[in-house]
Parts: C-alpha cells; structure tokens; sequence
C-alpha cells in the first residue's frame, strides 16, 4: 500500500485566499504512484461492474481515460459546453458562486449502462451530482463514485448519499 499523501502537495491560499489546493502533480509524475492509482480505482470496476466510465474535465480526464484502459471497459467524457461536436445532453447546476452546465454526447450512454463516475477531488460534490443526474435522465445506472481526494470538511450535496463512494486519500 503506497501512501498517496506524500505525492500530493498542499498549496495555501490557491487559487484564492483561504483554498489549500491539493496539487496532484507528483503524483501524476511518479510511475508507481500513479500505477497505483489506476490498479486502485480498477479493483473498484471489478467489483462494480460497471459498462462505462464517466469523468469530467479536466482533471478526471488524467484518471478516467486510464481507468477505463486498464480495465477495458468503454470511456466517456463530460466536458464543458461547447466542447462536443455532435448532439449533446446538458445539464446546469449551482456553484457557491454561480451556475455551471456539463455536456456529453447524446448517444454516449444507453439507459442499461452501469456507470462509474471517476473524478480527482470530492468537495461539495455538486459537479458529481449534476453528471448523476445526467445519467439518470438518460436511463443509466451510477453504480458509483470514485474519487482520488475526499474533502471531508466540505459539507456535501445530501443527493450524493446515495451512491456507492470510494475515496483513496482522504483530508
């Protein structure tokens, strides 16, 4: 078992006053670290067993992308909008500051795909909740939540608790 704190460097006040920004960058940058990572969030798709896995740009895309390799399982991005060439689905949601949308593409998911949400950080877990509900308006299943970081100081979206979380560093 690797100690993944040491390969994630707290940065105060980033990228505003107050923040300690989790920079994951010697992690990415470390071999067995990484490897580590992706065998990890694999044993999760084991159990699971989910048909796809969904993450969110940008930095779910460092996980996801090698996850779904790793465990030939297909992969599916959620981007911002304006992203994706083709017909998408959309979904807004709130921020402490303000309104955001996420997109993917409209044929990506079918509505019996078991979906795997795969994401760098848990915070208050809205951005996580907004791609659950995306899938399930398509008619898919979130049969979980994998996270590298958990924030567990950071009050939570309360619909997130119904989903199987999985976090391997916790703050």
């Amino acid at each position: 078992m690797i100690d993944l704190k040491k390969y994630i460097v707290n940065v105060p006040d980033f990228p505003t006053p107050g923040i300690s920004f989790k920079d994951i960058t010697p992690l990415l940058n470390d071999a067995g670290a990484f490897h580590y990572v992706i065998e990890e969030f694999s044993q999760l798709v084991k159990q699971l067993k989910p048909t796809v896995i969904l993450s969110p740009e940008a930095r779910g895309f460092l996980f996801g992308p090698a996850v779904s390799f790793n465990s030939n399982v297909g992969f599916v991005p959620v981007r911002k909008p304006g992203k994706l060439p083709r017909t998408v689905v959309r979904k807004n949601y709130s921020l402490e500051y303000g309104e955001n949308m996420l997109e993917m593409h409209l044929d990506a998911i079918k509505p019996n795909d078991r979906v795997l949400i795969i994401d760098d950080v848990l915070a208050t877990g809205g951005t996580v909740k907004a791609i659950c509900d995306l899938v399930e308006e398509q008619g898919a299943t979130v049969v979980g939540l994998g996270f590298l970081i958990n924030l567990t100081s950071v009050p939570k979206d309360s619909g997130l608790l119904k989903y199987s979380t999985t976090s391997l560093v916790e703050y």
